[in-house]
């Protein structure tokens, strides 16, 4: 069978799959939206943590998993160099304290699911030179950061988006360690750090590094005065440091990307909790200049959260709704876009998903990549798992998605899991074709 029909008829199959009843309701350009429904404690249901043994995440028939590497930092973000080396952004950040006892207790819970490893604080470089699916080069690259988390490459410069300041180093093709220290591009806003991620993508043109900066709070609970330029996006000429808001009112935008066709910048969105296990989805969309999203006063476009005083009318009158729904809780912490043809087929344009998974939701979601097919820079059809087992039969998780990478030199799929602390590289089990764009 042709590779592209292969392919094809696999994620079809995949189709038959995805999730049903109110998780596939809240997917789409028009979500079904849930009544607002707050508890005194939060729904609380976490995956335990367990180990893989001999297994690897699941993908479609005629693709492989292998991981490329294993005992990380916590692996979050990563970078392709035009070599091929890979860059994986390691570390922990945050220092936000509890507002409210059930913060504590919520927080205890939710350590219960996440990785008992030391924060790596830096960036390691590895290199698979025979591309086996196994990297035979491991170097730190970079040491002694400030939880790095969105990383760059532009004209000859590595720029790395700590959580307290973007700043950037001198990089020569194949070099394997950088001891100068960082030149600092601009500060980025650090006080609480209550979502500490700092993402970040570059321009078409490079000129222009994007960075999406969280709100202080779930939803305005510390009060608006800690939440100046927090829950943006910043436009930041990478020359002079010079910045402004692009876009306000995304509460949490962990992921960035510019989707090739059109250019324009993307985002995946965390959204707010406590407000039900089946409200307010997260979301990708597209970041419009000017644009408010509604964080904290409303959800999905201009559905008003009663917890907020003084409520915000004629703000919340110029929110615009996003483009689609992931699904309530699902945590999205990776974007990024099939480019150059993809892997083929119905892989061939669109966009890979990481979705790091729920707390605040009786049932387990997330917890796996997702695929969604694009047209014309838009949305096109509906979400399809790509990368599965995160999660045990039993509910108990081996691994988290965070970053999700597309190379398309090598034509791979790399994925950080902080949970495990690997990097996983898929890759088709067929040789290319000259025709891999054709369906």
């Amino acid at each position: 069978m042709n590779r592209s029909l292969l392919m094809g008829a696999s994620v079809l199959a995949l189709l038959l799959t995805v999730g049903d009843g109110d998780a596939q309701e809240l997917t789409g350009p028009s979500p079904m939206l849930r009544p607002f429904n707050p508890s005194l404690v939060p729904t609380m249901n976490i995956a335990k943590p367990t180990e893989w043994g001999d297994q690897t995440p699941i993908v479609p028939d005629g693709f492989v998993v292998t991981a490329l590497a294993t005992d990380l930092r916590i692996p979050r973000q990563m970078l392709v160099l035009p070599n091929g080396d890979i860059l994986v952004a390691e570390g922990r950040g945050g220092n936000a304290p509890a507002l409210r006892p059930k913060d504590v207790v919520a927080g205890v819970i939710k350590g219960q699911g996440n990785t008992q490893v030391e924060s790596g604080n830096r960036i390691t470089l590895l290199r698979d030179a025979d591309q086996d699916g196994r990297a035979e080069v491991r170097e730190v690259f970079i040491a002694d950061l400030n939880a790095p988390y969105g990383l760059a490459f532009v004209d000859g410069y590595i720029y790395v988006a700590n959580q307290d300041a973007l700043v950037r180093f001198p990089y020569q093709t194949g070099e394997t360690r950088i001891t100068a220290a960082p030149e600092e591009v601009t500060k980025l806003p650090s006080r609480i750090n209550h979502h500490w991620t700092k993402a970040m993508t570059a321009s078409a043109d490079g000129q222009t590094l994007y960075v999406g900066i969280g709100s202080n709070s779930n939803a305005g609970e510390r009060g608006m005065e800690v939440e100046e330029q927090r829950a943006v996006v910043w436009a930041i000429d990478r020359e002079t440091g010079a910045r402004r808001t692009l876009a306000s009112g995304l509460r949490n935008p962990t992921a960035l990307a510019v989707e090739p066709e059109s250019g324009a910048l993307w985002a995946v969105v965390n959204e707010r909790d406590e407000m039900g296990p089946l409200v307010s989805p997260d979301y990708l969309t597209a970041v419009r200049d000017g644009a408010f999203y509604g964080w904290p006063y409303s959800y999905w476009g201009q559905n008003i959260d009663p917890r907020l005083r003084p409520q915000k009318p004629d703000l919340v009158a110029t929110a615009i709704t996003p483009d689609y729904a992931l699904g309530a809780h699902v945590a999205p912490l990776g974007l990024t876009f099939a480019t150059d043809g993809g892997f083929g087929g119905p892989l061939s344009q669109g966009a890979f998903i990481g979705q790091h998974g729920s707390w605040n939701s009786d049932d387990l979601v997330g917890y796996k990549v997702s695929w969604l097919a694009f047209a014309d820079g838009k949305p096109n059809g509906e979400l399809v798992d790509f990368a599965t087992g995160f999660l045990t039969e039993d509910g108990q998780a081996k691994g988290r998605p965070v970053g999700v990478l597309f190379d398309p030199e090598r034509r791979i799929l790399l994925v950080a899991d902080d949970l495990s602390n690997t990097v996983w590289r898929i890759a088709p089990t067929l040789p290319a074709t000259p025709d891999r764009t054709t369906p």
